[in-house]
């Protein structure tokens, strides 16, 4: 069974910088793509950064050049750096993993929730001025 657990949540002020982890378990092999999400309260839950199989990689246009994901196979981890933080980077965020079928290119992933299996329970990220 896939399990996944953020951590590196807290609390930061503007400008200032936070990482965050993910640990993953359970994987038969490292054939997953990968992708942190956030939701702030009163919105939808938005795909921040996603990671492939082969390191490519996809950011959200409000996160681009600031965040940083990326993966330590070997360590099963996914991390996300995240740098320049800004008042509207609040909210729960939380790391999710799809297995790659068949089919899915090994550059494929994807920054829509409806893509993902596995998440985790979510660690918290709080920037304030």
């Amino acid at each position: 069974q896939v399990q996944l657990m953020e951590s590196g949540g807290g609390s930061e002020q503007v400008g200032r910088s936070l990482r965050l982890s993910c640990v993953a378990s359970g994987f038969t092999d490292g054939d997953y793509y990968m992708a942190w999400f956030r939701q702030a309260p009163g919105k939808e839950r938005e795909g921040v950064a996603c990671i492939a199989r082969d390191d490519t990689t996809k950011y959200a246009d409000p996160v681009k050049g600031r965040f940083t994901i990326f993966q330590d196979s070997a360590e099963r981890t996914l991390y996300l750096q995240m740098d320049s933080l800004k008042l509207e980077d609040t909210g729960m965020y939380y790391c999710a993993a799809q297995r790659r079928s068949l089919y899915t290119s090994a550059w494929h992933c994807s920054r829509s929730s409806s893509d993902y299996t596995f998440w985790g329970q979510g660690t918290q990220v709080t920037v304030s001025a």
